[in-house]
């Protein structure tokens, strides 16, 4: 059975009514814990070591890397040693799947298996479902939603099967951008399998309000991107968490309250002309969360 389409109130209006002190027992009782907050490698470039390293130096819970990044590994004898050594778990690897073009689906299909087995092999649990990238100025969702709602049923329940969460991260430039684009395919999709692991800071980045997204498809959330915004020339516009207009606070009281099967990952693009290298970054993070209450590892 979908999330809503079988009865009112609608998937929204569900979250809504649930709103944040309505969860059960065992909810409510996560919600008392210690929110535990990873960081992706994004940042580091392909300098994967590095970013493990700094990671897991300034006490993140946990790591993200992306499905092609452990594919190359595989020849080095894997990235499970570099996380070993570092005592640092991969939770997460962001993968991307092109969701319009059903005569690639077998393939892509096959691809995302791959990449879930790595995922798996390495330790972790969750796929971030990142999709293809497309002309916006010519895009025509309508025409598209159809495909990337089947794409998007299959992928999940495969990795579902497979013992992996998936997580739709929206993404600027790609066919699942707009927060009407974001809406119309979460109310579509088949969300028994199809979670969400949104991008607060590229929501912002859009013109959307985060905190409101966040909290209309709560009951779905199972992974985030924790990224701000602050519109500047470096690292495309994103900001070191805590220095940018994401209502960060308000985002984090919310996912305290969801099923988080993934984890919170701190994130930030990488750009020419960085003013802080990127372990300076995470560190400028960490500081901030720490103020907010947030505990990292000794």
């Amino acid at each position: 059975m979908k999330f809503a389409h079988y009865a009112t109130p609608t998937r929204r209006e569900f979250a809504r009514v649930l709103g944040l002190g309505a969860m059960v027992a065992g909810t409510a009782c996560a919600a008392a814990e210690t929110l535990k907050i990873g960081h992706t490698g994004i940042t580091w470039g392909n300098d994967t070591e590095s970013a493990i390293r700094d990671v897991a130096n300034l006490g993140y819970y946990g790591f993200e890397t992306f499905g092609n990044v452990l594919e190359a590994w595989e020849e080095k004898g894997g990235l499970r040693r570099v996380l070993d050594e570092h005592k640092l778990p991969l939770v997460s690897g962001y993968c991307t799947m092109d969701l319009l073009d059903a005569t690639k689906r077998k393939d892509e299909l096959a691809k995302m298996r791959k990449w879930g087995d790595l995922i798996k092999k390495n330790g972790g649990h969750v796929t971030v479902l990142g999709p293809n990238g497309v002309p916006r100025a010519t895009y025509d969702f309508k025409a598209n939603k159809a495909n990337i709602v089947t794409s998007l049923n299959e992928c999940s329940k495969m990795l579902t099967d497979m013992g992996i969460v998936p997580a739709l991260h929206q993404h600027t430039g790609t066919c699942i951008e707009t927060r009407d684009e974001v809406y119309a395919v979460l109310d579509a999709v088949d969300s028994r399998y199809v979670k969400f692991g949104p991008d607060i800071g590229q929501l912002q980045k859009g013109g959307v309000d985060p905190v409101q997204v966040v909290k209309d498809y709560l009951p779905l959330v199972r992974h985030l991107h924790l990224k701000d915004y602050s519109g500047g020339d470096a690292y495309l516009g994103y900001c070191p968490v805590g220095q940018g207009k994401v209502d960060i606070p308000a985002i984090l009281a919310l996912v305290k309250k969801a099923d988080m099967q993934g984890m919170v990952m701190v994130e930030l693009d990488p750009s020419r002309n960085m003013p802080e290298k990127a372990g300076e970054t995470a560190a400028i993070a960490k500081k901030y969360l720490e103020k907010l209450g947030y505990g990292f590892r000794a």
